[in-house]
């Protein structure tokens, strides 16, 4: 694919700089929500298969909380978060104020689900609008679709219609620190970012980067 080829550590470099400013404003909205300090960063952007894509989420039966929304207007693209279960369970928990909240198994409790839809809207949102506002593109998502299930069928879910004209993922690795009582306890989630092939190009030519840079 041409326009991997041409993502080279400029452009990844302006895409994790992306990264890191909707996480930081992600990190503000979700230590609203938690009442306490929630740090997040982006120590790196990479690109991968599919199959390196579901390997970092743990693998293609690993079991994790993942939102999944696609994206339209002048970037078409898909987007996923995957986020372990264990840490899930900790963010929903905090939200609505109920310890027994447990999403490892079947039936899954439907305020929880709810919390869990609205914490992916404040991550996907924060990543979306940083991205809409250095770009000055216009980004339509659509609703995201929650699920708690394999990375793989989450993966192939999303990918029905993409598997057809691309083979790569943009992976925002992102961590979070949760600092609790001078404790921090950190977790990694995954933004896996899925331009359409011929978004790459609009994309960094709104970034004032040429095609050949």
């Amino acid at each position: 694919m041409t326009f991997i080829k041409n993502l080279n550590s400029l452009k990844l470099d302006i895409l994790r700089e992306i990264g890191n400013i909707g996480a930081g404003n992600a990190a503000t909205s979700l230590s609203k929500l938690l009442n306490k300090t929630i740090d997040m960063k982006v120590p790196d952007v990479q690109i991968v298969s599919f199959d390196q894509m579901m390997e970092m989420a743990g693998g293609s039966e690993n079991i994790v909380a993942g939102v999944f929304l696609r994206l339209e207007g002048d970037v078409p693209g898909s987007m996923f978060f995957m986020l372990p279960i264990e840490q899930a369970n900790k963010f929903i928990r905090d939200m609505i104020g109920d310890s027994a909240i447990d999403l490892s198994q079947p039936p899954y409790d439907e305020i929880a689900l709810s919390a869990l839809q609205e914490l992916g809207n404040i991550l996907s949102g924060s990543y979306l609008s940083s991205l809409s506002d250095l770009t000055n593109l216009s980004l339509y998502p659509s609703v995201p679709a929650l699920a708690i299930d394999m990375v793989g069928a989450i993966v192939t879910y999303g990918l029905i219609e993409l598997s057809q004209v691309s083979d790569y993922a943009i992976v925002i690795n992102t961590e979070l620190v949760e600092k609790d009582h001078e404790v921090s306890k950190r977790v990694n989630g995954h933004f896996f970012l899925l331009p359409d092939p011929d978004s790459f190009s609009t994309l960094f030519q709104s970034l004032g980067v040429q095609e050949d840079e």
